[in-house]
């Protein structure tokens, strides 16, 4: 598709500083993870370190915070019940990881303070967030919240100590932004791909890059990537020669943190992915990996580097397992229209069918097609959601697993 969609060049600044990376690391080569890592996150020149607002309509991709504020009222609705399964903690922390341009936080707050007031007064909001930029358009937006009512913080995961916080940690597309390791399978040995200054011949010459970057392979950077197979009980001997596909070793840290921070509540993943067995699935040979540019995706993330995103689908069945090994219990795995419909979703629409003569005709037709986006099969409403929790009883009920 690169051929056909007009990408910018690459950032100069920024291809120069993984030359230098790359210059100065073992055997001049770096893993994928490592350059997704510069790419997405340097903190200059990376792709969400500059300020232009890249999510939204006039973006590069739209996520569910979008189409309206519906998603985080329902999701409010399930954080309402949150604190009463909690016996109604107070404080009651959110901590909203990757909060991207603030609408969630934003649309959560209100929707609790109107309809959930004493959830609201005991609501104490945090946001971690690893961009500079979106930290500042995420106070700009918050800026009559803060100071209205002030219990909006922005903190680190050091500023947090350990077993301090009772509530719900969430995240909505943060885990397929994490950089991930990428691995080809040849002769039923597994290897991983570096990125090196372009002298050698690239292991897919297919990935053009316009900065002089090519793909190398070698052995495996670390023991965890043969590990990570090995723990989801997946043969390499099975898939076909040359098979490429991503390994997401920094969510199990980040699972490991969360929990660590966590006393008692809950850890909500809303996020595009499969299990293993569809993602791991000898059929998909090429991996997962994608580039956003101006809501088109191909995937050759050597282009346009520090001018598009790039993501990989999350394995959520490795979520579950590595949440267990770090004192996380799964409650529930559904797709997110299943997760709305549950919450109310169903009865927002149902309502938009009775004549309001406050509304005019394009914005019910507007607000029913939004609605319909959440839930939609093919899109948004496929991604998943898996609740896990931590020092709670295991026949915890919510009601966005609630089969409908």
């Amino acid at each position: 598709m690169t051929g056909r969609l007009q990408l910018e060049p690459s950032n100069p600044a920024l291809c120069q500083i993984i030359a230098d990376r790359i210059a100065s690391s073992l055997n001049q080569r770096i893993t994928f993870a490592e350059f997704m890592d510069l790419a997405l996150y340097e903190p200059q020149h990376g792709y969400y370190a500059r300020f232009q607002s890249k999510i939204g309509a006039q973006g590069d991709f739209a996520t569910s915070p979008h189409l309206g504020s519906d998603f985080g009222e329902l999701l409010a609705v399930q954080f309402a019940q949150m604190w009463e399964t909690l016996d109604r903690p107070n404080p009651f922390t959110l901590v909203e990881m990757g909060a991207g341009q603030g609408l969630l936080a934003q649309d959560i707050v209100r929707h609790l303070h109107k309809n959930y007031y004493e959830c609201f007064a005991a609501l104490r909001y945090v946001i971690v967030e690893k961009s500079p930029a979106f930290v500042a358009e995420q106070k700009a937006r918050l800026k009559s919240l803060i100071d209205s009512w002030g219990e909006i913080q922005w903190q680190t995961w050091e500023d947090i100590p350990a077993d301090s916080i009772v509530g719900c940690c969430f995240s909505n597309e943060l885990v397929d932004a994490f950089p991930v390791h990428r691995v080809v399978i040849t002769n039923g040995q597994l290897q991983e791909i570096y990125i090196a200054i372009g002298s050698e011949i690239s292991a897919d010459p297919a990935l053009a890059s316009d900065a002089n970057f090519v793909e190398v392979l070698g052995e495996p950077s670390t023991p965890r990537l043969t590990e990570y197979f090995q723990h989801l009980g997946i043969d390499l001997a099975a898939f076909p020669n040359h098979y490429r596909t991503e390994v997401n070793l920094a969510a199990i840290g980040w699972l490991h943190t969360v929990s660590d921070r966590l006393k008692q509540g809950y850890l909500l993943t809303i996020d595009y992915g499969y299990p293993a067995h569809r993602y791991y699935n000898p059929t998909r040979s090429t991996g997962t990996l994608q580039c956003y540019y101006r809501h088109a995706h191909h995937d050759n993330p050597y282009r346009a580097i520090g001018y598009q995103d790039i993501t990989a689908h999350v394995n959520f069945t490795a979520l579950e397992q590595h949440g267990t090994a770090a004192g996380l219990e799964a409650i529930g795995f559904t797709q997110q229209g299943l997760f709305l419909m549950a919450l109310g979703l169903g009865d927002r629409l149902m309502a938009l069918s009775q004549p309001d003569p406050d509304l005019n005709l394009q914005i019910i037709l507007q607000r029913r097609e939004a609605l319909h986006g959440l839930m939609n099969p093919i899109g948004l409403g496929n991604f998943g959601v898996l609740i896990q929790s931590k020092g709670l009883p295991q026949n915890i009920s919510l009601q966005g697993l609630q089969t409908l």
